[in-house]
C-alpha cells in the first residue's frame, strides 16, 4: 500500500514552487515575487478552502493577515491563537500566492496553475478532515462544481451541502473581504441562519480529541 503525502512535505515543496512566475500556463507570469501561503498539518479536523492570499497577507506571510481575516475570524468564532493553530486548522487556497492587481483596483482570480499542481496532494495529507469551509466562487467550483446559480445560490443552499453523504463534509461561505459588505446586508440570512451553525461546527471540529 502506498503511504498518504506528508502534509508538511508537501507544503514545503509547495513554498518554493515559481511555477507562475517561471513557467506560467494560464497568461502573464506572475508580477512580483511570489510568496506561497500554507498553514496546515496531518493532525488537522477543520480545513479552510479559500480563494489566494490578499497583498497585506503576501507582506506578512501570514494568511488572512488583514482586515478580510478579522470578519472571518468573527465569523468562526475563532482567535488569532486558534486561528492559526495549524495543528487543527489548515488554510489551503486554491491559488497560494498574492495573483497582483485587476484593472479595477480588485484582485486578479486565484493562477490556475497553482491548484492544477498542488491541492490534491495538499487534500491528500489531510486524512482527518471533518469539515471544509469553501470559500469564494473558485473553491466552491473545485470542491463542489461550477453552480449554473452563482456563488449566491450555493451559499443558500449551504444546508443541503452539509447534510450531503460525504467526508469531510463542506460548508460553502461568501469572501468575507469588506468589499462583500453590500451582499451580507442584501442576505441576512446569512447572519441570521447560517452563522451560528457555522460557529458550532467549527467549534466541533476544534475541539480535542
Amino acid at each position: 500500500m502506498h503511504s498518504a503525502p506528508d502534509f508538511d512535505a508537501t507544503a514545503a515543496s509547495l513554498r518554493a514552487c515559481r511555477i507562475c512566475r517561471d513557467a506560467p500556463a494560464y497568461g502573464p507570469p506572475l508580477p512580483q515575487e511570489p510568496r506561497p501561503i500554507v498553514q496546515g498539518s496531518a493532525r488537522a479536523r477543520l480545513c479552510i478552502a479559500s480563494q489566494a492570499p490578499g497583498n497585506r497577507a503576501d507582506k506578512s506571510g501570514i494568511p488572512f493577515m488583514d482586515p478580510s481575516g478579522i470578519r472571518l475570524r468573527d465569523w468562526l468564532g475563532l482567535d488569532e491563537a486558534a486561528f492559526y493553530d495549524a495543528a487543527r486548522l489548515a488554510i489551503v487556497p486554491m491559488g497560494a500566492c498574492f495573483p497582483g492587481y485587476d484593472a479595477k483596483g480588485g484582485d486578479r482570480p486565484p493562477r490556475r496553475e497553482c491548484a492544477e499542481r498542488w491541492r490534491v496532494e495538499l487534500f491528500a495529507g489531510l486524512p482527518h478532515l471533518d469539515l471544509i469551509l469553501v470559500i469564494g466562487q473558485y473553491a466552491q467550483a473545485w470542491h463542489l462544481g461550477r453552480s449554473k446559480g452563482g456563488l449566491t445560490e450555493t451559499v443558500r443552499g449551504w444546508r443541503a451541502v452539509l447534510d450531503a453523504p460525504r467526508r469531510p463534509r463542506v460548508l460553502p461561505l461568501p469572501h468575507p473581504s469588506w468589499r462583500n459588505s453590500g451582499w451580507l446586508k442584501a442576505n441576512p440570512w446569512f447572519e441570521a441562519e447560517l452563522l451560528p451553525v457555522l460557529r458550532a461546527e467549527v467549534a466541533d471540529a476544534m475541539a480535542p480529541r
